[in-house]
Order: structure tokens, then C-alpha cells, then sequence
């Protein structure tokens, strides 16, 4: 399936709908407390960076079922919003236009 930010311009495809993609993760209480440290200090949050990069694509896979229900080989467009639900938790939607070439 091609996956892209894009539009794509000059091609032949029919346009099946949008689809989505959406998750929200809490992140261990251990991890609030070692990122509190580090926000003393300074520094990348690993335990944050590598949360939001699972729920990213966690949000991306069900982007991707929802298309192939639709019959889609592609995703044109894809865009992703986040959102802090409360202290510790992410959201991430990933979202695009489900296509057929």
C-alpha cells in the first residue's frame, strides 16, 4: 500500500473516502517520575519519545485496516494531530484519503 503526505498530482485514482487512525497510551507512573527528573535537568525524555512513537504507529496500523476495508492500495495526504489527554497520556490521529489507483 503506498503511504504518503503527499497529494498526488496527475495520477489516476479513485477516491474511496477518508480514513483514520486513533490512540490514546498512558505511560507508566515509573516513567511520569524519571521524566520529572529530567525536566530538572534537561534533556530528551526517552520514555515519552519511545510512547509517542508506538502510538504513532499503532494510529498508522488502524489508518491502514480502515483503507483496506475500503478496497484502497494507497493513502494520499496523511497528516497526523496529537493531543495531551491528562498527565502521562497521548493522543495521536493519523489521518488521509484512502485511494485506488
Amino acid at each position: 500500500m503506498l503511504l504518503t503526505t503527499a497529494v498526488v498530482l496527475h495520477a489516476d485514482y479513485e477516491v474511496l473516502g477518508i480514513v483514520m487512525g486513533n490512540k490514546v497510551r498512558a505511560a507508566h507512573v515509573g516513567k511520569d517520575i524519571m521524566a520529572a527528573f529530567k525536566n530538572l535537568v534537561g534533556g530528551e525524555v526517552k520514555q515519552y519519545s519511545e510512547l509517542m512513537r508506538k502510538v504513532r504507529q499503532a494510529a498508522m496500523d488502524e489508518m491502514v485496516e480502515e483503507a483496506k476495508k475500503l478496497g484502497a492500495n494507497g493513502i494520499i495526504g496523511i497528516q497526523f494531530a496529537s493531543a495531551q489527554i491528562a498527565s502521562g497520556m497521548a493522543e495521536i490521529i493519523a489521518y488521509g484519503t484512502a485511494v485506488k489507483f
